[in-house]
């Protein structure tokens, strides 16, 4: 049985840079990725429409400024077609691919306390052992798949969002469904709304979307002169990406003013629009001030009067689930080939062979597409077993996930999670959270070598002052009042927890890396 230092799963932009970062510091490191290529996030998501909400001079990697200076981004926010094509040039240009296993999907992770090694096992029966497993997973690589009762009558094409085929796909004058509008929905939505034949859109819950005003990069020519600076501004901020956040409180402040710098947010568009104010996620008053605005621009965009106030999210405060940065999603409700189902009016009764009962009435199409989203932060940890001794992993998280930092858990040793859970991760820029991730772990991994150590583990206190800490904090906000996918809702019978950490990615720099130079204070090294 081969054995590696280190074996690391999945090969998107964390799996890549760990790769890079352990290989050059003289580790023999393994990655084991599911698909035929990198990528991660960016090779399965290939619907229409599908984007990056961050802008493309901050969702980049950091870490050579060649690199930085080389890439031309050729839009403010990239699609996934450049974005796979910048992931597949990183690793042409530093050779990563020999050191990567494809089409091979972990199964089972199994610790050996006596021999200090984990057994990793794939869908080919295969295993290998390694003294540390680096899960680079990805917080939504495991898609949610409701079931719909006659899904298999259905004659018809179906798709989901979450695994689209490779293939192009023809939907032109075609009679096509759309269930789901969460950002998945929404970008596939507006992309092929022009070439159906007629479109209908299945919404449970609308979806508070801001204009992304996307178009030439131009951003990147005035940010590449000061990368290094640029940068080290992100890494500090909130939320791993520049917003030139507000501090002000909107209960203060006179409602003219309000509109006025709401306006130029909305000018301006993209994810930051809800961080002109102070207290947005915190006051519910001031919340629901900036929530009325997006309603109302709604209200402007959409001609019709009842469809405007079914696209308007009423249910939970705006920014408490994850907001949508749109192209021109509201504008498709004007056409005369599209239309809405509430399915809080008219639910899914069942699949057909001829399309989808709602309420009363039978649609008829040709294709369905689902974007049902993913079971978030957990899901693809939960899909393999993991185990160590007696303890399985989705056991010990059967009532939400516990880690110290996000990045391991107590009785799981030398398992390392970049991005997990109880970390910032979605809350933040992701190539932030990574690269700051990767660089910890990559850290203690060398600080063990020089020091003689073999195994690390966190400390019960630690974890659970961590757990503590991280509800304390998300109570403290509105968050945890919307049924999202940050708490799991979206996932049948998942307990509602809220997982990512709400502290900050600045916050957060500063907690990791003074436990890094207090020795790895909270874990036991051995």
């Amino acid at each position: 049985m081969t054995h590696h230092d280190v074996i690391v799963i999945g090969a998107g932009f964390s799996g890549m840079y760990q790769l890079k970062r352990l290989r050059e510091a003289g580790f023999d490191v393994r990655v084991i990725e599911a698909g035929d290529d990198v990528g991660g996030t960016w090779y399965w998501n290939r619907y229409p429409g599908a984007r990056c909400d961050i802008e493309s001079v901050e969702y980049s990697y950091s870490f050579d400024p060649q690199l930085e200076q080389e890439w031309d981004w050729s839009e403010r926010y990239a699609a996934q077609p450049e974005i796979l094509d910048y992931a597949r040039h990183v690793a042409d240009r530093y050779d990563l691919r020999r050191d990567i296993e494809f089409d091979r999907r972990v199964t089972s992770a199994v610790w050996d306390e006596e021999a200090t090694r984990w057994t990793v096992t794939t869908d080919d029966g295969r295993s290998r052992t390694a003294t540390y497993v680096i899960a680079a997973t990805g917080c939504l690589s495991v898609p949610s798949r409701p079931r719909f009762e006659g899904l298999e009558d259905f004659a018809g094409e179906v798709y989901w969002t979450s695994s689209w085929p490779h293939e192009p796909v023809d939907l032109a004058g075609k009679r096509v469904a759309v269930v789901g509008t969460g950002s998945s929905g929404l970008q596939t939505i507006t992309a092929i709304a022009p070439e159906v034949g007629s479109l209908v859109v299945f919404q449970r819950t609308p979806s508070y979307a801001v204009p992304a005003h996307n178009g030439p990069n131009e951003r990147l020519a005035q940010v590449r002169p000061t990368y290094p600076e640029f940068r080290a501004i992100s890494r500090m901020e909130r939320i791993g990406f520049q917003c030139d956040a507000g501090t002000e409180l909107l209960s203060g402040t006179d409602p003219a003013e309000v509109e006025r710098r709401l306006g130029l947010r909305w000018d301006v568009g993209g994810l930051c629009f809800t961080s002109e104010f102070a207290d947005v996620l915190v006051d519910a008053e001031a919340n629901e001030v900036v929530a009325e605005y997006v309603r109302r621009r709604i209200r402007e965009t959409v001609k019709d009067t009842q469809v405007a106030e079914k696209l308007s999210p009423r249910t939970y405060p705006i920014a408490s689930k994850r907001l949508c940065v749109d192209t021109g999603y509201f504008e498709v409700y004007n056409r005369d080939n599209v239309s809405l189902v509430d399915l809080r009016e008219e639910p899914i009764r069942r699949i057909t062979a001829r399309g989808i009962v709602a309420g009363d009435t039978e649609h008829e199409f040709d294709v369905i597409v689902f974007a049902t989203g993913f079971d978030a932060m957990t899901g693809a940890l939960n899909a393999m077993e993991i185990r160590a001794g007696d303890q399985v992993l989705r056991d010990k998280w059967a009532e939400g996930p516990r880690t110290y930092l996000g990045l391991m858990s107590v009785g799981f040793p030398n398992l390392f999670t970049i991005t997990g859970p109880q970390s910032p991760s979605v809350l933040s820029n992701m190539m932030t959270s990574i690269e700051y991730h990767v660089d910890w772990i990559t850290a203690a991994l060398e600080y063990m070598r020089e020091n003689g150590r073999t195994r690390i583990e966190p400390e019960q206190d630690a974890e659970d002052n961590w757990v503590a800490a991280t509800n304390d904090i998300a109570d403290t906000t509105l968050m945890p009042q919307a049924a999202s996918w940050y708490m799991g809702a979206n996932i049948p019978g998942k307990r509602r927890v809220f997982m990512p950490f709400l502290g900050g990615v600045g916050t957060y720099k500063q907690i990791g890396d003074g436990v890094a130079v207090a020795r790895y204070h909270g874990f036991e090294l051995v």
